[in-house]
């Protein structure tokens, strides 16, 4: 991890977890917020800050999207349907997991991978926080994160699965002043996937019933094979690959 990252620990904050993390990550402990990339642990949880920007996760500002029939619309939903019951799914990039928020929503226990620390432990905070919330609870008790690197998880995998979702992340764009405070800061910390061969193959190997790709809509197929049939957006479209 870049060792431009700081941890601070704020008033009310888990002071072993933010330790932990530390130690893990490598992460200095410093007494402020540092001037680049700094994970802070307070009151409110686990949260992200940096070049004048903070972001923490939260799936509240999802609920709009899965309630009131609104969950059916979803373009990944319609992707992802499928017959049959305790359906699972596998996210193996699943960065702030809104996707597979929406994957578990539809009904399927979802497993996320995330290698980056940073990412993963702002995530598994998003997480415990849903967990608590009257609503979101039931969608959030489907998802289980596992940090590591997906290639490496897919490869262990022993228990059969029917979906397997794969979002490499964009090219970054020119103009940051476009892309929300998410997406400015996780570029920070994450390159675009440059194995998304590796990924594939890794995913292919795994034998789901379905791989669904996220792409740019004017983008080349991941790893260039011609997938299944596509679900097409206004800026994005959905890959499907039946197995």
């Amino acid at each position: 991890m870049s060792n431009k990252v700081t941890v601070y620990i704020g008033k009310g904050g888990q002071r072993e977890m933010a330790e932990a993390f530390a130690r893990r990550t490598g992460a200095p402990v410093l007494d402020r917020p540092g001037e680049e990339l700094t994970v802070v642990f307070d009151s409110k949880g686990v949260s992200l800050t940096g070049y004048g920007l903070t972001y923490q996760g939260d799936f509240e500002n999802m609920l709009h999207r899965v309630t009131n029939g609104r969950l059916q619309h979803e373009m990944l939903v319609r992707a992802a349907k499928a017959e049959g019951e305790n359906l699972k799914a596998i996210d193996a990039t699943a960065g702030m997991g809104e996707d597979a928020f929406l994957l578990a929503a539809y009904g399927y226990e979802v497993t996320l991978y995330e290698q980056n620390p940073v990412i993963a432990a702002l995530l598994k905070d998003a997480l415990r926080r849903a967990k608590k919330h009257m609503v979101l609870k039931e969608i959030a008790g489907r998802m289980q994160l596992v940090e590591g690197d997906s290639v490496e998880c897919l490869s262990r995998l022993m228990d059969p699965v029917d979906l397997i979702y794969l979002d490499p992340m964009f090219p970054a764009r020119q103009k940051s002043g476009l892309i929300n405070k998410k997406l400015q800061l996780i570029q920070k910390l994450e390159p675009p996937c440059s194995a998304e061969t590796d990924l594939f193959d890794a995913a292919i190997k795994a034998n789901p019933s379905k791989i669904i790709v996220k792409r740019p809509l004017k983008s080349v197929h991941l790893a260039g094979r011609e997938p299944s049939y596509i679900l097409k957006g206004k800026a994005i479209r959905y890959d499907c690959y039946v197995i």
